[in-house]
């Protein structure tokens, strides 16, 4: 997360009490199920999405001021791939502007898995348009390697929002923004099925309401697993899960109250994903020498579903706009 300079100085001495908040209750935190490594490599140090692999490769990638890449690394920490591609050249940061999360799902061709970038943060709310990149998913890997890209450039229907959660629903084939900073955020869609280069105006689902105030309830980061079924946003200090009735959209599962997964606070965790067999999930933060976590996620109750497991409150809108 960059913030624009107006708005870096209004919110300095928060961010300072913030995160200074977050380390020291780190600090204090018991460890996640498993711990599993440091990320060594320095060009990884503003990890903001997550999306892993079949083959459990984390592809990862950094936000605003890095070039149109992203990376493979294994679970261990250990940089497997630079993925380079071709991005916007009329963009000042070498192709992108600031990639926010990153996502996995099915695309044009039938059977074939897809990545999904976002270049979708809007820290001053005035981008006429931001951009998923779609790449198919490699089955080889080099240290360094080009990788072939198609763009789709997304507008808002009720105009720019800033936004760090991308999601891919394999059931419904729609990529889902989810925005970042309001006190109630937007959930947004669009299909899967464009052409490169394409300019689409999204489709606003609804909107989400989840306590806190500020900056402790950014959303920053969100996946839906591999069979549609489960979803999982994060902001800065929680987890929330929810589990989807069949094939309703995204927003109608997101009006029901989620549940909280366990999670320990990091310094600036924006990054979240699910294991390919949905059982388990992984959170990254930005940072030199960040730690890999990994959370199994506890067996809920079947009505979990239908019903509210948490006390707090969260309001749902399933208009669409």
């Amino acid at each position: 997360m960059n913030l624009s300079t107006n708005r870096l100085t209004a919110f300095v001495p928060a961010r300072i009490a913030f995160f200074t908040f977050l380390l020291v209750c780190i600090s204090r935190c018991a460890s996640a199920q498993n711990t599993v490594a440091k990320i060594i490599p320095a060009d990884l140090s503003e990890i903001s999405g997550l999306f892993i692999s079949r083959n459990n490769l984390f592809f990862i990638h950094n936000d605003s001021g890095d070039t149109s890449r992203f990376f493979a690394i294994d679970a261990k920490g250990n940089l497997v791939s630079t993925l380079y591609f071709k991005g916007d050249l009329s963009k000042k940061h070498f192709g992108v502007t600031d990639c926010e999360d990153i996502a996995g799902g099915p695309g044009l061709v039938k059977n074939k898995s897809y990545i999904y970038l976002g270049d979708i943060g809007d820290n001053g709310s005035n981008r006429p348009y931001v951009t998923v990149y779609r790449f198919p998913e490699p089955n080889k890997f080099s240290i360094n390697m080009q990788i072939e890209s198609e763009a789709v450039h997304l507008k808002y229907p009720n105009g720019p929002q800033d936004a760090e959660t991308l999601m891919v629903d394999p059931i419904l084939k729609e990529l889902i923004i989810i925005s970042k900073r309001q006190d109630t955020v937007g959930i947004y869609s669009a299909s899967l099925f464009f052409k490169n280069e394409d300019t689409v105006t999204m489709k606003k689902q609804g909107s989400l309401f989840l306590p806190g105030k500020g900056l402790w309830k950014y959303v920053v980061s969100g996946d839906i697993s591999r069979d549609g079924r489960q979803v999982i946003l994060k902001t800065y200090t929680n987890v929330y899960y929810w589990l989807r009735n069949g094939k309703e959209p995204i927003s109608q599962t997101l009006r029901r109250m989620p549940t909280k997964l366990p999670y320990i606070l990091e310094p600036q965790g924006e990054a979240v994903g699910f294991t390919p067999d949905g059982k388990a999930y992984y959170c990254i933060s930005e940072g030199k020498n960040a730690v890999i976590y990994r959370y199994n996620i506890p067996k809920l109750p079947d009505h979990t579903s239908k019903r509210a497991l948490s006390t707090s409150p969260v309001r749902s809108s399933g208009h669409r706009e």
